[in-house]
């Protein structure tokens, strides 16, 4: 039996966050370590740095072409079976990319396998359980601590990684990275908990097919999801490409491991930062405002020449406005549409982060196998961004706190007679004739 969110005690809630916190921070540290072992697999495999990319392209294409339908799923059937599931297929892939032997086994591996993995455990499923198990009071802040707790897998799964590159190379690393992966079972179960959950009520009449609708003819929600398509480019650009770029401008490689993990240091704050300011200033603005940052430091960055230093000190930048952006998208869905179809409509907007993923990853390798050179890529990332944040800020938004308008919805009967008997039938609602609550 299903129970109100002032129902759950402290200790079930905080569960609930634990879980999905554990769950997030594993599955998005792992994968964005995996550019750690682009050098060392293209060496072993001899494959191209293009083929590495692309694995890395398709399992972010994977990930944003199956998070609408799995989002679906959660909004129907619940979180629980999804995340086990979603553990499992995390868990084989890294299992197969441990044993390749060529560049289909790796894209079969980190790219299919880990792209419908992350649809069923990254952030779309943490931030929809997240939302469900606080009061909407609490929503925002929450939002940005699970998001914020969820960074810390990359403060641990970077290190790891590189420690045991170097004690056993890249296979003992993902073998490590299954260890990983066996934790996320007991969290997935712990966050499945706000299946138990009643959502809110406030739409409860509404099909899904009436969600997209109304989400698509929304120009807010529009510009959220095209906007977003720069946030993937930009993050997964140099997730997978800053190992390369550093390693060809000959720093070491453990240096590339700490701004990995400074990223995933910082970002705590970062994301607590953005869900705390996403309860009190327009959420669109403040996700404008992180697009034009992120080019900003971009633009600096690779304009100096890389040293150690510099480099932490941008991976430090970067990452106070890493995975902000989470629970300002997030948050602003749910503002707009409520709860209910929540999974879906996030995951459709992510399917625009997930196709700027796939450019970020592909396009900077295909560039660099052309021009042996990524000036090119960075400075596009950067003209992308800008626009991106402009586009974003130009757009009015709700205020904080604000609650969508509901149509007024007629009974059968009453839909059949002409307006004038609509306004009549109004009259008498309140003793239960012809009206329906909304």
């Amino acid at each position: 039996m299903k129970r109100k969110v002032h129902e759950l005690t402290r200790a079930q809630s905080l569960a609930i966050l634990g879980g999905a916190a554990v769950m997030l921070s594993l599955a998005m540290g792992m994968r964005q370590s995996m550019g750690l072992l682009q050098p060392h697999v293209v060496r072993d495999l001899a494959i191209t740095a293009a083929d590495y990319s692309l694995a890395i392209a398709i399992q972010n294409m994977v990930w944003g072409v199956t998070q609408p339908f799995t989002g679906a799923v959660v909004d129907r059937y619940g979180a629980r079976p999804v995340a086990l599931f979603g553990v499992l297929v995390y868990l084989a892939g890294l299992i197969i990319t441990s044993q390749a032997t060529s560049a289909w086994m790796i894209t079969l591996g980190i790219g299919v396998c880990v792209g419908l993995a992350l649809s069923c455990t990254a952030s779309n499923l943490a931030m929809n359980v997240t939302a469900r198990a606080v009061t909407p009071a609490q929503r925002s802040v929450a939002m940005g601590a699970v998001s914020a707790a969820g960074s810390l897998g990359l403060v641990l799964a970077s290190p790891l990684a590189q420690a045991m590159i170097q004690r056993g190379g890249w296979t003992l690393a993902l073998t490590a990275f299954c260890a990983l992966a066996v934790v996320m079972i007991p969290a997935a179960f712990m966050a499945g908990g706000a299946d138990q959950v009643e959502a809110e009520r406030d739409d409860n009449r509404q099909t899904l097919s009436d969600a997209l609708r109304e989400a698509f003819g929304h120009s807010g929600y529009v510009t959220l999801a095209v906007a977003f398509f720069v946030c993937g480019l930009q993050l997964v650009f140099l997730t997978t490409h800053l190992p390369s770029y550093l390693d060809l401008c000959g720093i070491d490689p453990s240096v590339t491991a700490s701004a990995l993990a400074l990223i995933g240091l910082f970002n705590v704050f970062g994301s607590y930062l953005c869900g705390w300011l996403g309860g009190r200033y327009p959420r669109h603005l403040l996700l404008g405002g992180v697009y034009i940052l992120r080019s900003a430091i971009i633009t600096v960055y690779f304009l100096l020449p890389p040293t150690p230093l510099s480099t932490l000190v941008f991976a430090a930048a970067m990452g106070t406005l890493w995975l902000g952006v989470v629970p300002l998208v997030n948050g602003l869905v749910v503002q707009l549409f409520g709860l209910k179809f929540m999974a879906t409509l996030t995951g459709v907007a992510f399917f625009s982060h997930q196709l700027g993923s796939f450019l970020g990853a592909w396009g900077g390798g295909v560039i660099f196998q052309a021009i042996g050179s990524y000036d090119r890529a960075w400075q596009a990332a950067v003209v992308i961004g800008l626009l991106a944040g402009a586009f974003q800020l130009s757009i009015p938004g709700p205020r904080p706190g604000g609650r969508r308008r509901k149509p007024r919805r007629w009974a059968p009967e009453v839909r059949a007679h002409p307006p004038i008997c609509r306004i009549q039938a109004s009259v008498f609602a309140a003793n239960g004739h012809g009206l329906q609550d909304p």
